[in-house]
């Protein structure tokens, strides 16, 4: 609200809008074409840890200043309950669903990460939101947007390296999309989901067509106002609202339900197992560490509040959860609980905000040695959609100055084409749209990023990460985290130099 509110003002905050637009008001806006997050600034977070190099030794390569240079640091994990699922760099994007701007950036999303050799996750609601889908007697028997979604990830998959994983929310599960992916397209990686950083409710797109808002309705889905009341009908056909919400429902979480959901999937033909929860209060993460540990899940993922891709409601992505630092500091309280106990304790992941490689780090050493990747979502969007965006403009022979600076064509402007072209070959690189280009360059900046801090701190392997490669810079991100201050980092091998 304004300092001086004045009578006659058009209104133009907030509580103005909502004054005239009620409830479009709550998310962010224009909807559908944006990525947002919180603006909440937190009382610690990531910045108040600092990465801690050394000047003595090597682990994971000779101490030999010829062989201990950064271009060596191994990036690469293996993780699942065999070890069998291998990511050439520790990055999963996790839920990217049935939104405008997951579907208008798959191509880059997709391509880019199966190059990469990375994670990437189809969210909720794809099959329910894809208007030809297949569906009889409340079953998924056939679709388009699932089945090019995978496609466009496999055929670019090299190696082995990377998973596509599908998640599934209530509806999905309704609808056994998840046995259908695993059945008919090959799938090997399912996900169960809780909820996720941003939000504390299902998830929510707005709907501008009004036969496809009756269809969702028909299929189940909460759709606001009701799409096939008359009156609504008509107040929509002649312009007093111009959009639907579509909601999902929350889910109910139990035990029972939870071990039953996991060994139908198992008998279905997954392979692997995932579960993501979101910025919940302790005692439903304590449930997800102690049900991802009791029943052999292959990897927990935890993210934390104020994240998300810009659907959420915007007070709700600012006001609710627990912060990334407390709840992946708890997270690793958890963890260590049960390992200490003999307990299996599976791979974790961190989600919540990271952009950069010195987070990645941080988020590794916070939980090391349980947390083996770190989820990112508007990251690599944002990089999906800059790649897109420069594609374009090449085309329309309209680049910025700013971009022009370094040529006009593919290979001038994105530094990784060249690595591209040399190994898929002449073909197979025209091909590539460039949000994946983007995207696998993005990625190529964080992976050299992240081998300079790991050669700083002489850790030539993921493996060789941990607690202690990160100083706390107040007292109050200590006590949170039980990382050590940083004025008492070393504090004894420090005195027993200086007494020798």
């Amino acid at each position: 609200m304004c300092v001086t509110c004045v009578d006659g003002c058009i209104g133009m905050c907030e509580i103005g809008k909502s004054a005239y637009r009620g409830h479009e008001v709550i998310y962010p806006q224009p909807f559908g074409v944006i990525t947002t997050a919180a603006e909440k600034v937190y009382p610690v977070d990531y910045s108040h840890f600092n990465i801690m190099g050394t000047a003595v030794g090597a682990q994971g390569v000779a101490a030999d200043s010829d062989k201990a240079i950064f271009p060596a640091v191994n990036l690469e994990v293996a993780f699942g309950h065999d070890g069998g699922i291998k990511f050439r760099l520790p990055i999963v994007i996790p839920g990217i669903g049935s939104t405008d701007i997951a579907k208008n950036n798959w191509e880059g999303l997709a391509i880019g990460s199966a190059l990469a050799g990375t994670g990437l996750t189809i969210g909720e609601n794809v099959v329910g939101m894809d208007p030809e889908s297949t569906i009889k007697d409340g079953r998924v028997v056939d679709t388009v947007d699932l089945k090019r979604r995978i496609a466009l990830y496999m055929d670019y998959q090299r190696d082995g390296y990377g998973a596509i994983i599908v998640q599934a929310n209530v509806e999905d599960t309704k609808l056994g999309v998840q046995e259908y992916a695993i059945e008919k397209l090959g799938v090997q990686c399912v996900e169960l989901k809780w909820g996720q950083g941003a939000k504390d409710i299902g998830g929510e797109v707005k709907i501008r067509d009004l036969k496809k808002a009756q269809l969702l309705y028909e299929r189940g889905y909460v759709v606001l106002p009701n799409p096939t009341d008359p009156e609504v009908i008509k107040a929509f056909e002649r312009g007093a609202f111009k959009e639907f919400e579509r909601h999902s429902r929350v889910g109910m979480v139990s035990e029972e339900s939870f071990a039953k959901r996991v060994e139908e999937l198992r008998k279905a033909g997954a392979k692997y197992v995932f579960l993501k929860t979101g910025a919940y209060r302790p005692a439903d993460l304590a449930r997800a560490v102690k049900f991802a540990s009791k029943y052999k899940i292959d990897l927990l993922t935890v993210d934390g509040a104020g994240g998300g891709t810009g659907m959420s409601p915007w007070r709700m992505m600012n006001e609710w959860g627990v912060p990334p630092v407390e709840i992946h500091s708890l997270m690793y309280q958890y963890a260590r609980r049960l390992a200490d106990k003999g307990e299996y304790v599976p791979a974790l992941a961190a989600a919540g905000g990271f952009t950069f490689e010195d987070q990645i780090f941080k988020a590794l050493a916070l939980g090391a040695p349980f947390v083996r990747l770190v989820g990112m979502a508007r990251g690599p969007v944002a990089a999906a959609m800059v790649g897109k965006t420069i594609g374009r403009a090449i085309e329309e022979r309209q680049l910025p100055v700013y971009v022009e600076r370094f040529g006009d064509s593919i290979d001038e402007i994105f530094v990784t084409a060249n690595e591209l072209r040399v190994e898929l070959g002449d073909d197979a690189f025209e091909k590539l749209p460039t949000g994946a280009v983007g995207l696998y360059t993005y990625y190529e900046r964080l992976a050299q990023g992240l081998r300079q801090l790991m050669a700083g701190s002489r850790k030539f392997a993921l493996e060789y990460i941990t607690r202690d490669d990160l100083a706390a810079l107040t007292r109050e991100a200590a006590d949170i985290s039980g990382i050590t201050y940083v004025m008492d980092v070393d504090k004894e091998e420090a005195e027993a130099i200086l007494d020798a």
